[in-house]
């Protein structure tokens, strides 16, 4: 008589890629993505960041400058203009545009790195970005540049997905969920500045705004809009106010600038008055 064939054994639920993967375990994924950076932030001592959002497009000067130098060498080549050639060349002066912006999240993220490293006390505020290209590496850039740790929230997408080399595997972060990614943003902000972007970044921007203005995050975070060119063009503020959609004292909520040493003495400076003495302290309701 033949043996009876065993049944093989079925893997264990919270390890079968199948079940994770379906529409029913969409609640234990998102539930991941809280529990796993919570007890990673925790164990590396993260409790206060300053975010910074931007475009992920925005190239380094010296990107920049090699796709002007390229864009010029292809006008010398032809020996004559086509518009083919000409938008090439606009394309790469307006690059070289936004490389001044690259520039200013580095030299403002390396200036507040180093600052936070100097105060007295239990406060360490840890320079974070989406992780990815652009003024996100930018920003982590200029915090490795000052000796300090940085973080990435980075978010899987089509295209732009990758994490900058600035970002430290242990600080390395990757979410599937855009509201929980967000979540982690504002949770840890202390104070946020916000370089020219696209709609990913205006999309962040405004949400947070949204919730300084309904008093949902249960403590004060200064908040920058810096680039004043770019922002002048892409949006007018004051429509807002024209129109009856927001008030004056709202537009308040957010600092606008065009200036690292001005971003810098104000961002510290609302910082050391909330985090660091204790008047701000009392005042200060944590979430």
């Amino acid at each position: 008589m033949a043996k009876k064939k065993e049944t093989e054994i079925p893997p264990l639920s919270f390890l079968n890629p199948r079940f994770l993967k379906s529409p029913a375990a969409r609640p234990l994924r998102i539930l991941a993505e809280y529990l796993d950076p919570a007890e990673r932030l925790r164990r590396a001592n993260v409790r206060d960041t300053i975010v910074f959002f931007g475009s992920a497009r925005a190239p380094s000067p010296e990107e920049a400058a090699l796709l002007l130098e390229r864009a010029n060498g292809e006008i010398s080549k032809a020996g004559h203009l086509t518009d083919e050639l000409v938008q090439r060349r606009t394309r790469a002066e307006m690059a070289v545009r936004l490389a001044r912006y690259y520039q200013d999240a580095v030299e403002l993220s390396r200036r507040l790195t180093e600052w936070s490293k100097a105060l007295t006390g239990n406060r360490d505020f840890i320079i974070c970005s989406g992780g990815s290209g652009g003024m996100m590496e930018a920003a982590n850039r200029g915090a490795t540049l000052a000796g300090g740790k940085t973080i990435g929230f980075n978010i899987q997408l089509p295209l732009e997905q990758s994490i900058n080399s600035y970002v430290p595997r242990e600080l390395a972060f990757n979410f599937h969920y855009f509201f929980m990614r967000k979540f982690w943003f504002v949770y840890l902000a202390k104070a946020l500045v916000i370089f020219p972007g696209g709609f990913g970044t205006l999309d962040e921007f405004f949400e947070v705004l949204t919730l300084i203005q309904t008093s949902k995050p249960r403590k004060s975070m200064p908040v920058v809009l810096f680039g004043n060119e770019y922002w002048n063009e892409v949006i007018d503020f004051d429509a807002f106010v024209r129109w009856g959609t927001a008030t004056a004292k709202e537009l308040e909520i957010f600092h606008k600038t065009d200036s690292v040493d001005d971003a810098y003495h104000y961002l510290t400076g609302k910082l050391e008055a909330l985090y660091t003495t204790p008047e701000g302290l009392d005042q200060v309701k944590l979430t």
